[in-house]
């Protein structure tokens, strides 16, 4: 894959093994440190510290997908090692994060000052104040040392260095949380360790950048480079939508309405935690190759851009039927055995939870076009789409939220979903690829067959109630075998020679890596 340019396999295998092993780690250390924090501290503290992260995850919405875009426009001077264009477009990013740095130190201390009347339990007003400056510390790091750093790796094709400091950073800290806890640290004190452990990972991406990058620093800022910023804010604002606006509906619903409890939430919380891991997993692969494409398009490749798409497009249509098929089927078993004794609310939701599964799904299933039409910097072309999507999302949820529960607001996101998916493909089908949707349809028509076959054979054989994890992993075990087998079949009756380049241009791409 990506052509005689083996620097871009060996780049892509290197990512994805970072991001694999980053994850891996993080949902190990993400099961871990709550359970220590909980059991030392309380929960009811340790939703106090999960709700100020929350708080001041809002200043996201400023950044305007800067990200997106500031990649998008180092593609192509990296590419042509066009220095000084590098660093102009360098130090107007770093610019534009430092203002935003500055803003979010004014309201970090201004949520300071108000959170303690918001929330209760979080030990009088100084020792909430304080709470939220010290978990606003690693932000502020992050912003002022590392985020554009961040972004000049990502699209240099070695995201894995972010991601291996991302890795012992997360490692670390569940360390210090376990040694702090046994010690018998304040939850201050705690917290304060576990802030500057990740403050210090952007100091060392900076001095990794500043050693490895000949970064003019004398240079003008080139502000043209962010000249697509508020066609970014579209795509930024309906991702920052597709994650929050659920429970937000959900919680305001609860508060005005009374339509429904506050265990809604909880149950909403537990399927969305599932299908969340599951979106992360398979977002690996579009994280691993995005720079790549980006690089193809930069250098003018375009037959081998269309080439490696058309494996790109089959691989990921693959592995979201598969990974998507076995949770559709195993989501609610699984759940029956995580919430087994609790009976303070209904956590049996089929419905919900196919509904839910379908909307992450097609989430999943826009990430080529998604990526590739992102790596052209066609920002402002496709805003109009992400627009559209963000006030389906958020009109349909409040419409639907009381007569249907989660489930409305569930059936909200994945319309949404669906609409900005069709919109992605049609726009690079017809502007990047410049031919018909037909393979697209083929490719979806085939792999939906695939679902349906494995939906049936596995509900056949699946249990109605499951009592231990014992029991779930079994099942789970066998209903991936049936997925995976289904699903490679189907698509070696119908595509052989497109399955065929997958599996030689996989190996020939991990026999060049290992080569060098």
């Amino acid at each position: 894959m990506f052509g005689s340019d083996g620097l871009r396999g060996k780049n892509a295998i290197i990512n994805f093994l970072g991001s694999t092993g980053t994850q891996i780690i993080g949902v190990i250390c993400g099961f871990i440190v709550p359970r220590i924090i909980i059991g030392t501290y309380g929960s009811e503290m340790n939703g106090v510290m999960q709700s100020i992260a929350q708080f001041l995850s809002y200043i996201t919405l400023l950044e305007s997908g800067v990200g997106g875009v500031i990649r998008a426009a180092l593609y192509k001077p990296l590419a042509q090692k066009d220095n000084n264009k590098v660093s102009g477009i360098v130090m107007a990013t770093e610019g534009f994060f430092r203002k935003i740095c500055l803003i979010f130190v004014i309201y970090s201390v201004a949520l300071a000052c108000i959170f303690p009347y918001i929330v209760e339990g979080g030990g009088g007003w100084l020792s909430t104040f304080a709470m939220v400056l010290i978990i606003s510390l690693s932000t502020i790091s992050q912003y002022y040392f590392g985020i554009t750093y961040n972004v000049l790796l990502q699209a240099d094709q070695k995201r894995y260095v972010y991601e291996m400091l991302g890795a012992a950073a997360v490692a670390v800290n569940a360390l210090l949380v376990f040694a702090c806890a046994s010690l018998g640290a304040s939850v201050h004190v705690m917290k304060l360790v576990s802030s500057l452990v990740f403050a210090i990972r952007p100091m060392f991406l900076n001095l990794y950048v500043k050693k490895k990058y000949d970064i003019n620093r004398k240079i003008a800022p080139d502000k043209g480079a962010l000249s697509q910023r508020w066609d970014g804010m579209g795509h930024h604002i309906a991702f920052f939508l597709h994650s929050n606006t659920d429970i937000f509906v959900l919680t305001m619903c609860a508060k005005i309405t009374k339509a429904f409890s506050l265990a809604e939430v909880s149950v909403y919380s537990v399927y969305y935690s599932v299908v969340y891991g599951i979106e992360k997993i398979v977002n690996i692969l579009h994280l691993s190759v995005e720079a790549a494409f980006g690089n193809m398009l930069a250098k003018g490749e375009k037959e081998l851009f269309k080439q490696n798409f058309r494996v790109y497009e089959l691989l990921s249509m693959m592995l979201n039927t598969f990974i998507f098929t076995a949770t559709a089927v195993l989501l609610v078993p699984f759940v029956s055995v995580y919430t087994g004794g609790i009976d303070d609310a209904d956590y049996i939701r089929p419905l919900f939870s196919y509904i839910i599964v379908l909307a992450e799904a097609l989430y999943c299933l826009r990430k080529p076009y998604n990526n590739v039409t992102n790596a052209a910097g066609h920002y402002r072309q496709t805003k109009k789409g992400a627009y559209l999507e963000a006030a389906i999302n958020v009109a349909l949820s409040i419409i639907l939220v009381v007569p249907f529960g989660i489930t409305g607001v569930a059936a909200a996101t994945a319309l949404a979903m669906g609409v900005r998916t069709f919109d992605y493909v049609r726009y690079l089908y017809k502007n990047l690829l410049e031919e018909r949707m037909t393979s697209f349809f083929k490719i979806l028509l085939v792999n939906a067959a695939a679902f349906a076959v494995t939906f049936g054979l596995s509900r056949l054989i699946l249990p109605d109630i499951m009592d231990s994890y014992l029991m779930f992993f079994a099942y789970a075990v066998v209903i991936a075998l049936i997925s995976g087998v289904t699903v490679m079949a189907f698509n070696f009756i119908f595509f052989p020679r497109n399955l065929k380049n997958i599996v030689s241009t996989v190996l020939r791409t991990v026999k060049n890596f290992l080569k060098r």
